[in-house]
């Protein structure tokens, strides 16, 4: 590839509804732009952008991915990212990258919840937008309705730039050259709309315009690049991705409309400074010392670890010395590419505004900052809300499976995903891997399988259940063992008390007069916390306890920590039974998004999941928000549900809340099974 510019790239990243032809729309730019010979399909799983064998086998884009181009001396990098909710955390990661994102909408089943939360989140992080309605050649569509709905839910500054013609087999330019017959409106009123937009952004141009009724593409470049900054313009372009219709005039809207980095709005860094976090833009100037973000991780069994990043400033090399965030040790980039799918290019130096990757770097992670100066250690990127991995599965293994193997396997596999994560949960002593649904677990366990030969059984998470008291009790237990030589004997007297939700632990010494002496208190302490972690009514952690020792005996010779450990544990299981112990479980706060025509049937499913509803509320593009609180022991399947009650339109997330007290009917439940599990 030639040498570029910053002022010669456009990043954009393809985001939008599963289904709409975003991998395909990819396949036609690049042969449009000669960068392939022939466009490749879904079906034959030969497309640039879907490469991983699980990506072919579910023909559906499962992970984002680069595609870098040459087209009239501009570097145009398209980031193509999966539609699925399951798999939106790459899309919302692929924003880091780019100036521009275009929301492709499928023209056939028009604007669906992923569309609205990619529309959001794009305006949010000030990016510029785009949207692209593909498939207008598809049948039974309605182009004219199509259109009038984006603009009621996105609003009135979502102009066509160019309109279909001739049933969908080409389309008619609006902006350069307005000339020629559309199927759904006026090409001259298209024309007049979005120049009128685009002057109000700048007092001068208008007052020419009102004087003149005309300015020229060029005068317009200026103003229009500030109307995308600022959300004032968001162009609509019609493709469709099979037919070629639009392709053409797609490219020419990126390379002469859409902005490159210096026209973009720049992404906000945060230094650390004395404690405070301080914002502050990076300058897409070459000479300027190196920032760069990592937005992408991925593991290959030929070229190890690959990190995907963006530089934002200074000029990266192959013999560059850069940091990783705080490290204090350099790594040298060694080999520098550019990304075509899973084929790399390899480069000698990257500018501003570039999208390249380093391979073979073990240290490099998602969400890392690169720079070749130790001042910039405490530099990252403003951070970025992903949605938050709710649904669960514990993973169980075998003994003939090499559980450092599992480990390794999850390591690699939630370096790439940031929506994906592993935990070990204490109390319940499980390993337990959380994603955005069903499909995006079963995809993870499935390449686990494929890349490292590493199979798991799964179940459903345990509820991570709490015990406390609800009363104050005494305990007393006289530890006392003999057997023919040096005797243990220790003596407890205590006292617990419940303390408030989330209080934790308290543990005081009320002993006066050497009863127990001062050295074996630690050992009467530690006893009582095994029998915390022990639990009393069925096996779960005792939370929220004061237990104060007030009395007990010791002996001169056979007093050992030991038996103070075991009178300790004896005296607080006994104070615990009297204390009326109770079960407590989580419980979460649950937002839920559904169309209006699903309200019914997910507001009256709640009530029977112990869940109580606090507020609806409408939300743009005939959603509803429904927001309560609701036990996690009863949402385990409710993706399941939510998928069946909504057409797959319905979404949600939940946030821990508080704990509370499980009924007694499903408190007697848990400590029955509890209790027949340990007969076996």
């Amino acid at each position: 590839m030639p040498g570029y510019s910053t002022e010669d790239i456009h990043n954009l990243a393809l985001v939008g509804q599963g289904g709409a032809g975003k991998t395909l729309l990819v396949e036609a730019l690049l042969h449009q732009a000669g960068a392939i010979k022939t466009p490749g399909t879904i079906e034959r799983g030969n497309t640039v952008c879907d490469f991983d064998p699980e990506e072919k086998e579910h023909q559906h884009s499962l992970a984002s991915a680069v595609a870098s181009f040459d087209y009239q001396k501009r570097l145009i990098n398209l980031i193509d990212t999966p539609g699925y909710p399951d798999f939106l955390g790459q899309a919302y990661a692929a924003l880091e990258a780019v100036e521009t994102a275009a929301i492709v909408i499928d023209a056939q089943s028009g604007i669906d919840t992923v569309t609205h939360r990619m529309m959001e989140r794009a305006g949010e992080e000030h990016l510029c937008r785009l949207i692209i309605v593909n498939k207008i050649d598809a049948e039974n569509i309605d182009l004219t309705r199509l259109l009038a709905q984006i603009r009621e839910l996105f609003g009135s500054e979502c102009l066509p730039i160019n309109l279909p013609a001739n049933g969908g087999q080409s389309v008619v330019d609006c902006f350069f050259n307005p000339n020629g017959d559309s199927d759904i409106l006026s090409v001259t009123d298209a024309h007049t709309e979005i120049v009128d937009q685009v002057v109000e952004v700048d007092e001068e141009l208008m007052a020419l315009y009102l004087e003149h009724g005309e300015v020229s593409p060029e005068q317009l470049h200026e103003p229009f690049e500030e109307a995308l900054r600022n959300g004032h313009l968001i162009p609509i372009c019609f493709t469709s991705a099979r037919s070629g219709a639009g392709i053409p005039e797609l490219l020419e809207v990126i390379v002469k409309l859409m902005p490159n980095p210096h026209e973009g709005n720049p992404h906000v860094f945060l230094r650390e400074t004395d404690g405070q976090q301080d914002e502050f833009v990076a300058e897409h100037n070459p000479d300027k010392h190196v920032l760069a973000h990592v937005f992408k991780v991925t593991t290959d069994p030929f070229i190890g670890k690959m990190g995907i990043f963006r530089i934002h400033q200074g000029t990266v090399r192959s013999d560059s010395q850069l940091y990783i965030g705080d490290a204090r040790k350099p790594f040298k980039a060694g080999h520098l590419y550019r990304l075509m799918g899973k084929e790399t290019v390899e480069i000698d130096h990257a500018l501003p505004g570039e999208i390249c990757a380093v391979a073979k770097v073990d240290e490099i992670h998602f969400d890392a900052v690169l720079h070749d100066s130790q001042e910039d250690g405490g530099v990252c990127l403003r951070p970025m809300l992903f949605p938050q991995p709710m649904h669960g599965l514990a993973i169980e293994t075998g003994h003939h499976v090499d559980d450092q193997k599992i480990s390794r396997a999850l390591a690699m596999l939630s370096a790439e995903d940031p929506s994906f994560q592993v935990e070990h949960s204490p109390a319940t002593n499980e390993t337990v891997v959380r994603g955005l649904g069903e499909l995006h677990l079963r995809i993870v366990l499935e390449k686990m399988k494929n890349r490292y030969n590493v199979e798991v059984a799964t179940r459903p998470p345990r509820i991570a259940y709490r015990e406390t008291i609800r009363a104050t009790a005494e305990g007393h237990h006289r530890h006392k063992k003999q057997t023919g030589g040096a005797g243990q004997f220790g003596e407890v007297h205590l006292r617990v008390e419940p303390l408030a939700r989330g209080e934790g632990f308290v543990f005081i010494d009320e002993v006066v007069g050497g009863a127990i002496p001062g050295q074996f208190i630690p050992a009467v302490e530690k006893g009582v916390r095994q029998a915390m972690e022990q639990g009393f009514l069925a096996g779960y952690p005792l939370h929220d306890i004061k237990v104060a020792v007030c009395d007990g005996k010791h002996h001169s010779v056979d007093s050992k920590e030991v038996a103070f450990v075991a009178a300790g544990k004896k005296a607080f299981q006994e104070a615990v039974e009297k204390a009326k112990p109770v079960l407590l479980e989580p419980v979460v706060k649950i937002d839920i998004t559904v169309p209006e025509a699903a309200m019914g049937d997910v507001s009256g499913d709640l009530p029977g999941r112990r869940g109580r509803i606090s507020s609806t509320d409408s939300l743009m593009g005939g959603l509803l928000s429904i927001k309560g609180e609701v036990p996690m022991a009863e949402i385990s399947d409710y993706q399941t549900f939510l998928k069946s009650a909504t057409g797959g339109q319905g979404t949600y997330s939940v946030e821990f809340s508080h704990y509370e007290e499980v009924p007694a009917n499903i408190q007697k439940t848990i400590i029955s099974e509890h209790q027949a599990a340990n007969k076996h």
